[in-house]
């Protein structure tokens, strides 16, 4: 039997695409196991750093003494947090979120999964209206930079090679953390090489106007109704260089790289027609569009085993 490693290098990126789409098994427990680790926050809290829980997943031959230092990636949650519902006491990740991790492990890139709720007393935002939320972008963006720094000093990173990939809340993260034009983002030492966001807020930064420090990868869904990608589209095509890669997918809303079915969250009271609710879940065929472009954009930014 082919082991896992050798299996990701011998199927073509469509397959990857349809292996990370359909939830095909991938022997995580052949991949190395994460580890638990506290992250301080740039953000203060009574003086004190704010101290993030985070989860390490080393990408494979990442620990290898001989090898050459490997990319790494923070894994940035949405309004739902990093957890399963419920999962926040046992730690136990939210499936999406660990697709991801362990696909990225497969590919020789190390992730670090961010809970940025959980030490500010939240386990969710998205029923809470934006000008009630007591996790802003600014918190977050703090936590993004601080995970930046400590991901740039763990052995066999390659400290030139770092990257942010965020869903939702956690994509407006990754503009918030990416563009030069907020004071803190220049002034950090360590900054994003490249980044991708998965259906983001972009109204923000398209205010502010966007220098990305690096390439950045938006990922929208044309009927989106939660983040609509009109924003978006307008912030790629205003930005100074580099110039945003956007990839936008016919009838899919919110959410299109789940697995779950689309449905009607009547609970959330931000989006396009307030009140009215949103549409949230996956769909097949930008689920893997989106995987596809994912790697076809790692491979271009050297994102990727050697």
């Amino acid at each position: 039997m082919i082991g896992l490693t050798g299996l990701v290098w011998r199927l073509s990126l469509r397959a990857l695409a349809l292996l990370f789409a359909f939830g095909s098994a991938t022997a995580a427990a052949d991949l190395p196991q994460p580890e638990r680790v506290r992250i301080d926050s740039l953000d203060r809290a009574h003086g004190q750093p704010v101290q993030l829980p985070g989860f390490w997943f080393a990408g494979v031959g990442a620990d290898a003494a001989s090898a050459a230092p490997r990319p790494a990636a923070v894994l940035l949650h949405g309004c739902g947090g990093a957890y399963q519902p419920g999962g926040a006491a046992s730690g136990a990740l939210s499936a999406q979120i660990l697709r991801y991790a362990h696909w990225l492990q497969a590919r020789g890139v190390s992730a670090l999964v961010l809970d940025s709720l959980t030490p500010r007393g939240e386990t969710s935002l998205c029923a809470q209206a934006m000008n009630q939320r007591r996790v802003n972008q600014s918190h977050r963006r703090r936590d993004a930079l601080a995970a930046l720094r400590w991901l740039a000093t763990q052995p066999g990173v390659d400290a030139q090679r770092l990257g942010l990939i965020g869903w939702s809340h956690g994509a407006s993260t990754v503009l918030a953390a990416l563009n030069l034009k907020h004071p803190e983002v220049q002034a950090s030492a360590v900054r994003a090489a490249f980044a991708v966001a998965f259906y983001p807020g972009c109204s923000a930064e398209l205010q502010r106007g966007l220098q990305a420090s690096g390439p950045l990868l938006l990922l929208l869904g044309a009927a989106d109704d939660w983040t609509p990608a009109a924003p978006c589209l307008d912030l790629a095509a205003r930005a100074e260089p580099p110039t945003p890669v956007t990839e936008l997918y016919a009838d899919a809303h919110h959410g299109f790289d789940s697995l779950s079915p689309l449905r009607l969250r009547s609970d959330v009271p931000n989006g396009v027609n307030p009140g009215a609710g949103v549409h949230v879940g996956g769909q097949a065929q930008a689920r893997g569009a989106a995987m596809a472009a994912l790697a076809r954009f790692l491979a271009q930014q050297g994102a990727t085993m050697p």
